[in-house]
């Protein structure tokens, strides 16, 4: 340190973070560091509970760990933890983000500022200070908390969520409070929080010391985002996309007076960077905090094909038509989900516009809701598709599945499904591209495709081959019937009006509208 450095300066922490500590940055280079501008805009405004939904690259964690480390050097008793998505990670961290940075410090600073404790994952300071970095912090008290990529662990370890949710959490009650991660579908505690605190920020809300502060960092705002080529080719499907996007953000009062159209440069950037990423594009480089959620989660199965779709405008307002039947296509479940997928034929073209779902229940409820959202869209049905579970005397129902079925004039077609799972998932990976989605009627069935993943292995941190089994596997099975199932989309329309109004003023019985 130069003896021209004023004392004012040391008391300052943001001249401090500019100048104190060194990195090794993504060239793999000892630099020193300096904030950019996403981490400089989240340090200074900051609150007492944070939730960052972000684009890859901006440095959070990195920005924290120094902003911990240097609470800690430079004020006795302060304690910090940053728990990271995985064990591999948190030692990661701990070694770039807080060791490295802390045995690079000048000389004379780190004799001013000695370790009383070095281990693993902690660093302790002569003035009763403690920064650790683990996969879990539950005891003691925290001034500072920081839970990297929190939308990872909830959605692929939920117990873990709990476990930071009641435990770590409550640690750091009195102290700071930060969870950053990029999203992960819509469902679990990130997203509930994050979707918490966008409602605060549009009514504008003064926000209590437990209330979280929301905080978006796209990837247009990144400086870096950019690639000066001029013979990147721009396909309809990225111009429409730009347009809408566009569009989308201008309409944000929130993000709009940052944005300033797009580039040329940032085009180039995103349209070599969507078709290195595929699926996962929006959810490692968001635009918008609502197209990060409607991305697949990481690991997901269909995570790239419903990336085509929403680019194609497959998934968008499709509504009923009802001048055509509406097929259904089943999974089957009484403790766990029976779902059911609605679909109309366009031309080659099927359509889902509505889904269902619940558990519990027997054949007969399911039947009657049938009956009464067709009288609610005006509809008739075509053909009912129901796996090979409905062909067998079960315990899912007291009577056997089919004796039900026939009893009520229900007469399904049953889809012999393919035992081998991967089989069947291929088949269904390949029909993805001849059918669309209503996004309204269909936002239940497609939250469950967007999480229907591989299974995660918590101790060797990777992805079993075979799928996850949990709520989103009955949503997945009932598009694996319809995948299956043989059907055939019409050519053209068929005129259902007049046996619509038929059976509503002949019908004495839920059974007459069944046969199929």
């Amino acid at each position: 340190m130069t003896a021209t450095i004023s004392p004012d300066q040391f008391l300052d922490p943001i001249w401090r973070l500019h100048n104190l500590y060194f990195i090794i940055d993504e060239k793999s280079k000892r630099v020193q560091f300096t904030p950019n501008a996403a981490q400089l805009d989240f340090i200074q405004n900051m609150h007492t509970r944070n939730v960052i939904l972000k684009a890859r690259r901006l440095g959070f964690t990195t920005v924290c760990c120094l902003a911990y480390l240097d609470d800690c050097l430079f004020h006795p008793n302060v304690t910090a933890a940053l728990i990271a998505h995985k064990l591999p990670d948190a030692q990661k961290i701990f070694a770039s983000k807080v060791k490295y940075p802390y045995d690079n410090l000048a000389d004379q600073l780190r004799e001013r500022l000695p370790l009383k404790k070095d281990s693993a994952d902690s660093l302790g300071f002569a003035n009763n200070s403690e920064i650790s970095v683990t996969t879990s912090a539950r005891s003691g008290t925290l001034n500072w908390l920081h839970v990297s990529e929190y939308g990872k662990i909830c959605a692929m370890s939920p117990e873990r969520a709990r476990e930071i949710r009641t435990g770590s959490f409550p640690a750091a009650e009195h102290g700071i409070i930060t969870i950053e991660s990029t999203a992960e579908g819509e469902g679990g505690d990130f997203y509930d929080k994050t979707i918490d605190a966008q409602k605060l920020v549009s009514l504008n809300a003064d926000l209590t010391r437990k209330d979280f502060k929301f905080f978006f960092y796209p990837w247009w705002s990144d400086p870096k985002s950019v690639l000066e080529r001029t013979n990147v080719p721009v396909s309809e499907d990225d111009a429409l996309y730009f347009e809408r996007i566009s569009n989308e953000i201008k309409a944000d009062p929130v993000l709009a007076p940052t944005f300033n159209g797009f580039s040329e440069a940032q085009k180039n950037w995103w349209v070599t960077a969507e078709g290195e990423y595929g699926g996962d594009m929006k959810r490692e480089y968001p635009a918008t905090p609502k197209e990060a959620f409607e991305q697949a989660i990481e690991g997901a199965i269909f995570a790239d094909d419903l990336a085509i779709a929403y680019k194609q405008h497959r998934i968008g307002p499709f509504p009923i038509d009802t001048s055509r039947p509406v097929h259904t296509f089943w999974d089957l479940g009484r403790a766990d989900e029976t779902a059911i997928w609605f679909a109309q034929d366009f031309g080659s073209q099927t359509r889902f516009v509505g889904y269902y779902e619940n558990s519990g229940e027997f054949i007969d409820f399911y039947l009657r809701y049938l009956a009464r959202w067709a009288d609610e869209h005006h509809i008739v049905y075509g053909k009912h598709y129901v796996p090979h579970d409905g062909d067998r005397d079960s315990l899912w129902l007291k009577e056997g599945t089919m004796a039900v079925m026939s009893r009520l004039g229900f007469k399904p077609r049953v889809v012999d499904r393919i035992a081998d799972k991967w089989t069947a998932i291929t088949m269904g990976r390949r029909k993805f591209g001849q059918v669309a989605f209503d996004e309204a009627g269909c936002k239940e069935g497609l939250a469950r495709l967007k999480k229907y993943r591989k299974e995660w292995d918590e101790r060797r941190g990777v992805w079993r081959e075979h799928p996850y089994h949990g709520p989103e596997s009955n949503g997945a099975d009932a598009y694996l019937t319809f995948a299956q199932s043989g059907h055939t989309p019409n050519n053209g329309p068929i005129k259902v009006r007049d046996k619509y109004r038929q059976h509503r003023d002949s019908d004495t019985s839920e059974a007459s509208q069944w046969a199929a």
